[in-house]
């Protein structure tokens, strides 16, 4: 998506009378907005009727929560804002979780609702619901125009806030009466502010810090990708041969084969990167916020090092752990600048090279059922490099996230912040039309399908090329492992076993689907699920079980891991 130029827009807006629902659409147009995930209603109703005249596509997906994680999706691959759209009431408040996950991920996304007309605002009007008020918590800025004249460089402001810096979730709120009125004004689009510089001083003494350390640590998250800055990294990361932890958004910052790659860190993370963050001497946190299911218990994370933060947010340096340097400003530009030679001693990056080896996931588990690691590992090699793979939550989230070969974060879109099941089949949706050219993949479970399976008749109804693998152990995965661990096995309300025949209702939507039973058609299963024309479902059922290793207890170090051979 390419933006329009200030000129291109004042060309397309002209100064005859347009209505507001013009305006807006005209507004988009300028913005280079290719595509809208929504839902129509009374409310919106005048923007659905100038739709017929926008660049973007519409697409009508079957609920308005898919719309939002849709155009979330969109703008994590695309890094520009994904739109979504919906009516006022619940059409809006259906918006909801959409917006929070991007805003705990740093989605770039501008949602856009009908409201009902000011004049009956404050009345308990039919559909009419406070949703500026209700998101102003979930929201990087949230706008609730009066007057037709506001909206087109509101349009503009919402996609600047929505891009820039640390990239959030913006809300429209447009009443009915507004998108009705006439505007005869145009508004120019103004351009982009600069990048904010790089600071040599702070750059300095991240440096001197960097040369003074014997055992650095590398802790590369979600903002890496957020700023375009995936082969700066690289390039620090083939300078300075320091160790590399990554944050389940951060996979893929560095290829999983690379020799200074140590593994995920955090609760589901690996025992070597585990380890490597306890024993580390300086920890370059880039792109990170000390997240809880990385960190494990604050107090005891990485306890002897020295902490260099790079973020785009001011605010997250130093929030929940104190930084020696901290360095906001141009990712790019700090990591091309940073380091222009080893940092550390050969015997730290051998210790960490020989943990990870000695920790590796094997793939050769007893018993008849599927084993859900070997599968998707094999499926992440036979779609090769051009993929994207979406996630659901639960343990199939935590499965991908260990043993999927991830060749860059933003072709992995999983729920880090919010946890949101139901993710995965409309962040595929979104996937495929931010990258039409590749394979797109949704790894989801039994309990996670269910919460947005309507979205089946969407791809049917458009064609969408995703592929689903559906790991279904008839039971919710994760909830029940907990239950095990940590609850005296008192199973409460985790049985799926009256679970529908999922492949009967994929066919039922129209869409090609398929039972994999069997270890010996693992194979051809994923042979035939890649193959398939179309949209496609492969039904995978798996050991009731199985659990996701390592794992952090709540509230313990992460130095305090339980590992499957202890158990």
């Amino acid at each position: 998506m390419t933006h329009a130029s200030s000129s291109d827009s004042e060309t397309t807006s002209g100064s005859s009378p347009r209505s507001g629902a013009r305006v807006l659409v005209d507004a988009l147009n300028a913005e280079g907005v290719e595509v809208i995930f929504g839902y129509p209603g009374g409310a919106i109703m005048p923007v659905y009727d100038q739709l017929r005249d926008a660049e973007a596509k519409h697409i009508l997906c079957r609920h308005e929560q898919a719309a939002a994680i849709a155009a979330n999706a969109y703008g994590r691959v695309t890094r520009k804002a994904g739109v979504c759209m919906a009516t006022s009431g619940p059409g809006a408040t259906n918006l909801i979780t959409g917006i929070a996950d991007a805003f705990l991920d740093s989605a770039p996304m501008v949602a856009i609702t009908g409201q009902v007309a000011t004049s009956a605002m404050g009345t308990d009007a039919f559909q009419e619901v406070d949703i500026f008020g209700i998101t102003l918590p979930i929201v990087k800025h949230s706008f609730l125009l009066r007057e037709s004249g506001e909206i087109e460089s509101t349009v503009f402001e919402a996609f600047e806030i929505a891009e820039t810096g640390r990239p959030g979730p913006v809300l429209i709120d447009l009443p009915k009466d507004v998108t009705l009125e006439s505007v005869t004004s145009a508004t120019p689009r103004p351009p982009r502010p600069p990048r904010t510089p790089a600071d040599d001083t702070q750059l300095a003494r991240a440096e001197w810090l960097m040369n003074a350390a014997e055992r650095p640590l590398i802790y590369a998250g979600a903002g890496i990708a957020m700023a375009d800055a995936v082969e700066e990294f690289r390039g620090l990361v083939e300078r300075s041969r320091i160790p590399v932890v990554e944050t389940l958004k951060a996979l893929g910052s560095v290829h999983c084969d690379h020799p200074d790659f140590v593994g995920m860190l955090g609760m589901h993370g690996n025992a070597a990167a585990n380890m490597a963050v306890q024993e580390c001497d300086l920890l370059i946190v880039i792109g990170a916020r000390f997240d809880d299911r990385a960190t494990g218990r604050l107090d005891s994370f990485a306890p002897n090092a020295k902490v260099i933060h790079f973020d785009a947010d001011p605010a997250e340096i130093s929030k929940l752990r104190p930084a020696d340097v901290g360095l906001n400003g141009d990712l790019k530009e700090n990591l091309r600048r940073l380091c222009d030679g080893p940092i550390g001693t050969q015997a730290w990056r051998d210790i960490c090279q020989t943990r990870r080896k000695a920790h590796a996931p094997r793939y050769d588990a007893p018993g008849d059922f599927i084993y859900a690691p070997a599968l998707l590992r094999d499926l992440s090699i036979a779609a090769g490099e051009n993929h994207i793979v979406t996630c659901d939550v639960g343990q199939h989230q935590m499965w991908v996230a260990q043993h999927w070969q991830i060749a860059h974060p933003r072709a992995h879109l999983t729920s880090g912040g919010l946890g949101t099941m139901g993710f995965g089949i409309p962040a595929a949706i979104g996937a495929k039309y931010a990258r039409p050219d590749a394979t797109v993949i949704c790894v989801t479970g039994d309990g996670s399908i269910m919460m947005n399976i309507q979205e089946l008749a969407t791809l049917k109804r458009y064609d969408i090329d995703v592929k689903i693998v559906l790991l279904d152990n008839q039971a919710l995965g994760m909830v029940r492992q907990w239950q095990e661990l940590f609850f005296d096995e008192n199973y409460s309300e985790v049985d799926l076993s009256d679970n529908p025949d999922f492949a009967e209702v994929a066919r039922a939507f129209g869409v090609e689907a398929f039972t994999l039973q069997d270890r010996e058609d693992v194979a051809d299963g994923i042979e035939r699920l890649l193959a398939t024309e179309g949209p496609c479902l492969m039904h995978v059922p798996i050991d009731k079980q199985a659990n996701v290793w390592p794992l952090v207890p709540p509230g313990k170090s992460n130095a305090e891991m339980m590992m499957e051979s202890e158990q």
